[in-house]
């Protein structure tokens, strides 16, 4: 298990990395290659239920959905949906751990957050307004679920997967905002970091 992690560290790293300074190859190797390898990692969970492997599919659907995007545009579409599952599986595998709680303040804040994403990006999604608009919203209800559990149950595990849920909606919120509305300084590095880091902590909480 040991050497697994560090596998998947020192990828995940030469992955940000590239999408700093690095080649668009080294980014395009080792994008997958991190996932993959964080797949493995999961794989290798001391106790692998039903919620748990739904896990596992969602790092494959996210699999999916980072080959789609290298594809022409008119594959983004389906990128979008792989996302969509990506997430929704996740949230169901966290749901499984819940007890039913509701503390208002925060899907108002995150019902605040996803609508002024969507208001800065709108006039620029075009035909793909509503899978992004839908899309947005899976990751806002994973965000929900996590936060709920953590506030009304503070363990190690649930803020792992809080915390790797916000990482997943950051590197979202960034990358909509810098490829329809406005390019910035590192900003693939931020997204890289975000995005490996919500995957990294969502498969940590596998060993708590």
């Amino acid at each position: 298990m040991l050497w697994s992690f560090l596998a998947v560290l020192f990828s995940g790293w030469l992955y940000v990395d590239a999408s700093y300074r690095g080649p668009q190859w080294q980014r395009w190797v080792f994008k997958p290659v991190t996932l993959l390898l964080l797949l493995a990692w999961a794989w290798q969970a001391p106790v692998l239920s039903t919620a748990e492997y739904l896990i596992l599919f969602g790092l494959l659907a996210t699999l999916t959905g980072d080959a789609l995007t290298l594809l022409p545009q008119q594959r983004m579409l389906y990128a979008i949906g792989a996302f969509f599952l990506s997430h929704l599986l996740y949230t169901i595998s966290f749901a499984g751990h819940m007890t039913l709680a509701f503390f208002w303040p925060i899907p108002l804040t995150l019902v605040i957050v996803g609508a002024l994403l969507i208001a800065a990006i709108w006039t620029r999604l075009e035909e793909l307004r509503w899978p992004i608009c839908t899309f947005i919203g899976m990751t806002l209800v994973m965000v929900w679920l996590t936060a709920e559990q953590y506030y009304f149950s503070p363990t190690d595990y649930s803020f792992s997967l809080l915390a790797g849920t916000l990482f997943l909606l950051l590197a979202n919120i960034v990358w909509f905002i810098s490829h329809y509305r406005r390019r910035f300084n590192a900003d693939r590095a931020i997204v890289a970091a975000s995005y490996f880091l919500g995957h990294f902590l969502i498969v940590r909480s596998l060993y708590l």
